[in-house]
């Protein structure tokens, strides 16, 4: 069974491969280490000349690609821990993403920022936020989140193609986690750019959320299901923003990130909903978010912080039941 981790590799490999003014720039992506999660394990031997380990700078990395993207080449750069993207924020949203559209005509500026994130793993609060909500917004730069029901290849061709900067998220915690895995009574119905994941039944509620908390959803729809008879569909875009998501027949509507409150991608998905589908919904759309804190390195208290399939069990059922 490919894992997450090895289906991001064969996609690298391909888009490599498919594209011959593509480079790769990061910290130690070289061979035999192959970056710090082994995303890029094999890739310099097969493209010597176009994988590129840098010097420990997210800014200059990240100013090289958007170079290199300008002159018309294609670039990915691997952020060895999304945190680390605050430190190449200047280059993404004052020059990369300005770069397609201020000069008077669009700019091809085909480039992806890959960006490890969240929690549970024990690393500590500089290693292991998720901060997808400091990127939404912007004009010119595209965020997209890593799904294990979504091949990766077709996301990296997808985010070539928009010929705009793009930020992927990577959650940590999916890399060992198997591509496609859902377990009875739930199936697994689409796994185009937004994937489905349902019952055979109408559903009580919709549930939204990225690639990493998935399986935490998934988890608590079993238990919603099972002592509440609670009927859940999860929707898991791959695309982040902009908002685009197609929302089935329902009166209520959930939002799962990993990110603290207050101006998330999940208040963006609720405002696009409530524009779009307010006369049918029962309710605002509720957010279900991590603590108010920094993320503990000890394992007890970080589980405390971080949202887990108890914390999206109690806040439908209160919702719902209440």
């Amino acid at each position: 069974v490919m894992r997450v981790a090895e289906n991001l590799n064969a996609a690298l490999h391909g888009a490599l491969e498919s594209t011959p003014d593509l480079y790769l720039l990061g910290e130690d992506v070289l061979d035999p280490y192959g970056g710090a999660f082994k995303v890029t394990r094999g890739l310099s031997t097969r493209f010597p000349e176009r994988v590129l380990s840098t010097p420990i700078s997210e800014n200059a990395i990240t100013g090289v690609a958007a170079g290199l993207a300008l002159a018309g080449d294609s670039a990915v750069v691997e952020i060895m821990f999304g945190d680390f993207a605050t430190l190449a924020f200047d280059q993404l949203v004052n020059f990369a993403a300005k770069s397609v559209s201020m000069y008077g005509s669009r700019v091809p500026m085909r480039m992806v920022v890959r960006c490890p994130v969240g929690g549970g793993r024990g690393y500590g609060p500089t290693h292991s936020q998720s901060l997808q909500k400091h990127f939404v917004g912007v004009p010119g730069l595209a965020l997209y989140e890593v799904s294990p029901f979504r091949d990766n290849a077709e996301v990296f061709a997808e985010m070539l193609a928009r010929e705009e900067p793009c930020v992927l998220f990577e959650d940590k915690v999916l890399y060992t986690r198997p591509m496609y895995e859902v377990e009875p009574p739930f199936t697994l119905q689409d796994t185009g750019p937004t994937a489905v994941v349902s019952l055979d039944a109408e559903p009580d509620c919709v549930v939204i959320a990225g690639g990493g908390t998935a399986h935490r959803a998934l988890e608590a729809m079993r238990s919603l299901l099972l002592e509440e008879e609670i009927v859940c569909t999860l929707l898991v875009p791959s695309r982040l923003y902009p908002v685009e998501i197609d929302l089935p027949s329902t009166r209520r509507v959930f939002v799962v990130e990993e990110s603290t409150a207050g101006g998330t991608w999940g208040a963006e998905v609720a405002q696009v909903l409530h524009r779009r589908h307010w006369t049918r919904l029962a309710g605002p759309v509720t957010l279900i978010h991590s603590a108010d804190a920094v993320i503990p390195t000890a394992p007890h208290l970080e589980r405390e912080v971080l949202v887990s399939a108890s914390t999206i069990h109690r806040v439908i059922r209160e919702t719902l039941r209440g």
